[in-house]
């Protein structure tokens, strides 16, 4: 086959169901056509994929220095994690979805091959999605940095405690914050946790993000959508037992005084569709909206 791509590694999330037959089909697959395999470790070591099939097969901890695609199989908790092994290296994603909402793994199981081989030969759509990268600082010091494609997320923890904090964006004070937390979300991330707590729905298309409180003390606390080239921090005034979350996959504890500075990453993250691929129909689909009717 000719195709742009030639490294093609596999990756999924190991208690998926029933997912070592895709594995295998796919391997065959992509043997047939005579490219090179990658298996991410993760997955072997899960006992994942035969014997045979590894013998045929590149194993790496590092499955994004390695490929030049990676093609995801899982719902879109396995799509998140993949993302961030993928960002710094700006190595494409093809999601296949094996779970249920599937916002950002749009082949489907069924179809998998025949998709597949369109996409290799050049039949796709690309979406470029902003990646956000945060740090922690405490008393001046970096005690956290990590990347998120979908959010990050301010939270309190079990106590149950609001948090009060100080929202900055380019240095510039923007308000004081006393609530459940905050969500500061990509476009991406806008159909997930930020939709669910009353955000917008951004386009991936759109450089934007969108920070959206979570049960604010004050009615007047609303969403805000800002421009992706600004650098948002915020203050921890009154932690409780708070937390940082990315992606809602890893966690930091907070603390009183904390600083948490948001900004985009040096790199977009590629996310390859099928060429039948509609934003709107995907909306309509996942959503529950209402169908055409004339």
């Amino acid at each position: 086959m000719k195709t742009q791509f030639q490294r093609i590694g596999i990756l999924t999330r190991p208690l998926t169901t029933d997912i070592a037959p895709v594995i295998h089909d796919l391997i065959v697959f992509l043997q047939q056509e005579d490219l090179h395999i990658i298996l991410d470790k993760q997955c072997v070591d899960e006992g994942l994929v035969s014997t045979s099939d590894q013998s045929i097969c590149q194993i790496s901890d590092n499955i994004g220095q390695d490929s030049d695609l990676i093609l995801v199989l899982g719902g879109d908790g396995t799509f998140l994690s993949a993302a961030r092994k993928a960002a710094p290296y700006r190595v494409p994603l093809i999601g296949v979805n094996q779970g249920h909402l599937g916002f950002l793994t749009q082949v489907t199981r069924e179809n998998m091959v025949s998709e597949l081989r369109k996409m290799f030969a050049g039949q796709y759509l690309a979406d470029e999605c902003i990646v956000l990268e945060t740090t922690v600082q405490r008393e001046g010091h970096e005690i956290y940095h990590g990347i998120a494609l979908n959010d990050t997320v301010l939270s309190r923890g079990g106590a149950g405690q609001m948090i009060e904090f100080e929202i900055f964006i380019n240095d510039e004070f923007v308000c004081t914050q006393r609530s459940d937390g905050l969500i500061i979300s990509t476009p991406t991330g806008s159909t997930a946790y930020s939709l669910a707590a009353g955000g917008s729905i951004l386009q991936t298309a759109i450089r934007a993000f969108t920070l959206v409180p979570i049960c604010p003390q004050s009615m007047s606390n609303r969403p805000l959508i800002i421009a992706d080239d600004c650098e948002i921090r915020i203050l921890i005034t009154k932690a409780g037992d708070a937390r940082v979350h990315y992606d809602g996959q890893s966690f930091l504890d907070i603390q009183s005084k904390d600083e948490i500075i948001i900004h985009r990453y040096r790199h977009s993250l590629r996310v390859l569709h099928p060429v039948d691929y509609q934003y709107y129909k995907t909306l309509r689909q996942k959503l529950r909206w209402g169908e055409q009717l004339i």
